[in-house]
């Protein structure tokens, strides 16, 4: 069972995401140094201040961007393999992890996937038209069902609460659908900011119906 440093962290890294990190505490820099010294990934995990999730990803240093005179790194890093934390390891001055790496089970062909495909770049699209946070043409392996399913679940507008139920699926079919739901949400919310910019820059009454769907709070 492999060990890999533990980088615990207030969001969540999906296969295939890109994320920029300013790596700044001491036991942190001798981390990273460690690891791209010796071109080892680390496993970032999401601590929500109380807990830390047992499901994550690794993650490898790409680039650093830049080194600062006392040490601090702006590094880029790319998610990996999904891992499940088997054990905690405390010996160095980071934290270390014996981890199981795990996949998407096997499922039907991918032919039963091609209309979810479709669904999901077309409201990618619709998103992207509307403003959303992502460039269509920039996301890597678009008709590609698993990394499309990522790049879905990695959006800006996605909660780490989100992003970590995607972490832990092990179905693409299902990731897929849950990903259209994500975007046919954001479109939702995109369409009322709009409606309601307009009531602003109108008579201020907003259409019928308009108010009640509005206020959806998170979880």
């Amino acid at each position: 069972m492999p060990t890999i440093p533990i980088f615990p962290l207030g969001l969540v890294l999906l296969p295939g995401m890109a994320l920029p990190l300013h790596i700044f505490e001491e036991r942190y820099k001798l981390m990273v140094s460690e690891c791209t010294a010796e071109d080892k990934s680390f496993g970032i995990v999401l601590f929500d201040g109380k807990a830390i999730q047992t499901a994550g990803c690794t993650a490898r240093v790409i680039e650093v961007l830049h080194r600062y005179d006392d040490g601090r790194m702006d590094i880029l890093t790319r998610g990996e393999q999904r891992f499940i934390v088997q054990a905690l390891i405390e010996q160095k001055p980071y934290m270390e992890a014996r981890v199981a790496y795990f996949d998407d089970d096997p499922e039907a062909g991918g032919e039963e996937l091609a209309p979810l495909i479709e669904t999901g770049v077309s409201r990618l699209r619709s998103l992207a038209a509307m403003g959303g946070a992502v460039d269509v043409e920039e996301v890597p392996g678009l008709w590609d069902a698993r990394r499309l399913s990522f790049a879905i679940a990695a959006l800006e507008e996605v909660t780490p609460k989100e992003k970590q139920r995607f972490l832990e699926m092990r179905s693409i079919g299902r990731r897929l659908r849950a990903g259209v739901a994500v975007l046919e949400r954001l479109i939702e919310r995109a369409q009322l900011t709009r409606q309601i910019q307009t009531i602003i820059g109108g008579n201020g009454r907003p259409p019928k119906g308009l108010l009640g769907k509005i206020a959806e709070p998170e979880e």
